[in-house]
């Protein structure tokens, strides 16, 4: 499915100043999360010119049409110009030339000046289109930061998601989304978890009903976006069924093509989720830096382990 972000949405995001625009810059859409410096297609080379993208102007191309005529600004521009791109910013606060405006118009191409610089502009460019145009997906589970790691709290309706996620709440992290979390894939190795627009901060608990963790809690208890480090699967204890006990074994879950380590926490009364949780958050942290308490372990009392490279499981003997 192909995403898009409106020119309205950049203007306001980049404080853009607005020289033209064919119409209302909330109907020019973009979807491609990247951009155009013209080189070669100012010389009429473009073989591989990319019109869904927002064409750059630096001091480079700048001046290369300042040394131009007028007759020859208007040749060059119309070539490119006329494949409608959907808009050009001139970054520096650069004016652009009467002939720009003109052939500009006639395409229907928005222009526009930001006063940032060209290479800190393109930067943050790529990076708010890379999240705003990004594939995504919407779980039903909860998350929230806990210790700075993003944890995505999944399970069967009534499990206790929402309750554990106030108690996270009530020692000091902070949600991100109940009920319906909105990830989207950043990058190859990156998930980034958010709430849909009309339900953010909201929670719902069985028995009492619809609370606004922001307004209860205060700004301090919740955030916008978070990165999604584990997923964390609570399920009711099952005595028939072995669970993990070790830790050696790093099981993973498929999201949008990435993988997310996961774990299985099994419920029942007496169990406090949310300390096994801080728990979960801050080992996961360890082993992302190197650390692995189960080896560890394993080397102190003179055990030996391997991988099996066939299943992934490791095997544990005596030394």
């Amino acid at each position: 499915m192909e995403f898009t972000v409106s020119l309205g949405k950049i203007i306001k995001e980049f404080s853009l100043e607005i020289i033209y625009t064919p119409k209302d810059p909330k109907d020019v859409l973009v979807s491609v999360p990247d951009y155009n410096r013209p080189g070669l297609e100012l010389t009429g080379y473009l073989d591989y010119f990319d019109k869904n993208r927002i064409l750059i102007i630096g001091k480079k191309e700048y001046y290369y049409f300042e040394r131009m005529s007028p007759e020859e600004r208007t040749e060059s521009l119309d070539k490119f110009l006329s494949l409608a791109p959907p808009a050009m910013i001139f970054c520096r606060s650069l004016q652009p030339f009467d002939e720009i405006k003109t052939v500009a118009a006639m395409y229907g191409v928005a222009i526009l000046v930001s006063q940032e610089p060209t290479s800190e502009l393109t930067a943050s460019l790529v990076n708010f289109l890379n999240v705003e145009l990004a594939p995504r997906v919407t779980r039903h589970g909860v998350l929230v930061e806990v210790y700075g790691e993003g944890l995505l709290l999944m399970g069967d309706s009534g499990i206790g998601k929402s309750e554990t996620a106030v108690e996270l709440i009530k020692r000091g992290h902070r949600l991100i989304a109940d009920d319906a979390v909105e990830i989207r894939r950043v990058s190859n190795k990156t998930l980034v978890g958010s709430s849909p627009e009309n339900i953010r901060h909201f929670i719902e608990l069985r028995g009492i009903g619809i609370i606004n963790a922001r307004r209860l809690y205060g700004m301090g208890a919740v955030k916008m976006t978070e990165k999604i480090d584990m997923v964390i699967n609570l399920e009711i204890w099952d005595n028939n069924k072995i669970y993990d006990r070790m830790g050696m074994d790093t099981e993973f879950m498929e999201i949008l093509g990435n993988k997310v380590p996961t774990i299985t926490i099994p419920v029942k009364p007496g169990r406090n989720l949310a300390v096994i949780i801080e728990a979960a958050a801050m080992n996961n942290r360890q082993k992302k830096m190197g650390y692995n308490a189960a080896k560890e372990l394993l080397s102190n009392l003179g055990m030996a382990y391997d991988v099996d490279e066939s299943s992934g499981k490791t095997k544990i003997g005596w030394e």
